[in-house]
């Protein structure tokens, strides 16, 4: 039997509620999936077990400890976007989404526009430098990509605070588990992928949509938004940073479609044309090992990055800097060095590695995929910026000089170490033939490293620049570190206007 609550006296149907609320996460599951008792949940479509996770998690099922990481990334992915307010490609998109009115906050600016266009162009301000965070499993993501559809669609729904939380937390544990279960990427789609259904799930989340509409937001946003990893080979374009902020445009969208009673194609994973069978290949997904109140989230294993560049890198800037120093404290400058072995996963050799355009970036895209571009200048700077991706910094003769002395293979040892490591090593020879190397797993701000608050406001600071005054910025940090007691999201994102 369906219970109306239009139809209960207001004191029954609070008393239902809240006993559904104190249940175990995994009976408020197969609850919402009206399931008898006995009957399995995994039997029923993907689709539906993934929207029955995010209408029943609630806030009180977020541990402390994930609360305190969800406004850390919220802070970190606020900062990358408003360093990248005045990027052209950035600017581009801020424009065409300000053309329609609305009702959902464009960051670093006082104007409005719509949920799914508010989403797109703040995703495309997040994404831009690759400078925010990211997750590993089977490939690598950017799960606070998805923090621009959250705050659009939570803005937009006069969400509360709490409300945003669980939307976040749902949307990267989906991302993640999807990411850690099927490796997309190996049979030439994008991981935007991943994107569609976690931000439909968590927009359908924030729009209060029932059970079955949330289902309907997946089968929308899946069927028909599947993206070619073509963004992330060859030369690389501006689009390379605006895919994720793309999928979060339609499945914002298709979230909107599922409230109206729009149906999509079923089931959209196991279906005879279904996604395992054309984009994944087959998966076991135990949705009810999902993060809850007994079990740890994955945004807890995400990394926020010290260097604004591809993940793969990252762990290559840590070692080249310090091979650097050794080599110039032992032979005088980084000139004695004859030959260069970079060794990677790979995952790392195929997105950094493998062509020839990562020898001779033509696009500050191409140059921040570029494992010998990226190395090379940490090895001569001591450290990546957004300003080692100008055009003067790529074209330098000296450095494309010498990068002609990188080789870059894979190491199947290093790939071996699957889960959150991003191993690389580093490996200078001497004219003398005396071979420096440093190997390195994690860099500061992975989950093995996580940065302290110290560090979050350290790197965001870094990012907002001058835009505001230094008490202004004080302000705003204090305010977005108090996110889980906010009153009023659009006053706060409004502060943010620069």
């Amino acid at each position: 039997m369906t219970l109306n609550p239009m139809t209960l006296p207001r004191r029954t149907f609070l008393h239902l509620a809240a006993g559904a609320a104190a249940l175990p996460l995994a009976s408020r599951i197969a609850h919402s999936q009206n399931l008898p008792a006995g009957q399995d949940a995994s039997v029923r479509p993907l689709a539906e077990r993934l929207a029955a996770y995010a209408n029943s998690l609630r806030y009180e099922d977020i541990d402390a400890a994930t609360i305190e990481r969800v406004k850390t990334h919220v802070i970190d992915t606020i900062g990358c976007g408003i360093g990248a307010l005045d990027e052209r490609p950035v600017g581009i998109c801020r424009n065409v989404a300000l053309a329609a009115g609305g009702n959902a906050t464009i960051i670093g600016t006082d104007r409005r526009t719509t949920p799914d266009l508010a989403s797109f162009a703040n995703g495309a301000a997040f994404r831009y430098f690759d400078f925010n965070d990211t997750y590993t499993g089977r490939f690598s993501v950017h799960p606070s990509d998805h923090i621009a559809a959250c705050l659009a669609v939570a803005e937009a729904e006069r969400a509360s605070a709490r409300d945003l939380i669980t939307a976040i937390v749902i949307a990267y544990e989906v991302n993640c588990r999807l990411v850690d279960a099927l490796d997309i990427t190996a049979r030439g789609w994008d991981p935007p992928v991943m994107s569609l259904p976690a931000i439909a799930l968590a927009a359908g989340r924030l729009m209060r949509l029932s059970p079955g509409q949330l289902t309907q937001a997946v089968n929308l946003a899946v069927n028909d938004h599947i993206p070619m990893a073509q963004t992330r080979v060859q030369t690389l374009s501006d689009w390379k940073g605006f895919a994720d902020a793309e999928a979060a445009r339609n499945a914002v969208f298709a979230a909107l479609l599922a409230r109206g009673g729009l149906t999509g194609p079923a089931p959209i994973f196991e279906g005879l044309s279904g996604f395992f069978k054309q984009v994944s290949g087959p998966a076991d997904i135990d949705v009810d090992a999902f993060g809850g109140r007994n079990a740890p989230f994955r945004i807890l294993r995400c990394a926020i990055k010290p260097y604004p560049a591809v993940i793969y890198t990252q762990t290559a800037i840590v070692a080249g800097i310090e091979v650097a120093k050794e080599v110039v404290k032992q032979a005088g400058s980084l000139d004695r060095i004859a030959a260069i072995e970079i060794a990677t996963t790979s995952r790392g050799y195929q997105r950094t590695g493998s062509e020839p355009e990562k020898w001779s970036p033509k696009t500050r895209e191409t140059a921040d995929h570029s494992l010998p571009y990226i190395t090379a200048r940490a090895m001569f700077d001591g450290d990546i910026t957004n300003t080692s991706f100008s055009t003067e910094m790529f074209s330098d003769p000296h450095i494309l000089a010498f990068m002609q002395k990188i080789k870059v293979s894979e190491d199947p040892v290093l790939t071996a170490r699957i889960g959150a490591a991003v191993p690389t090593r580093v490996t200078a020879i001497l004219a003398d033939g005396q071979r420096i190397s440093r190997e390195e797993d994690y860099a500061p701000g992975f989950a093995e490293r996580p940065m302290n608050r110290s560090e979050v406001e350290q790197k965001f600071r870094g990012n907002v620049g001058k835009r505001w005054p230094q008490q202004q910025t004080d302000t705003i940090l204090q305010a977005l570190w108090a996110l889980d007691q906010t009153d009023d999201l659009s006053v706060l994102l409004g502060r943010l206007a620069a």
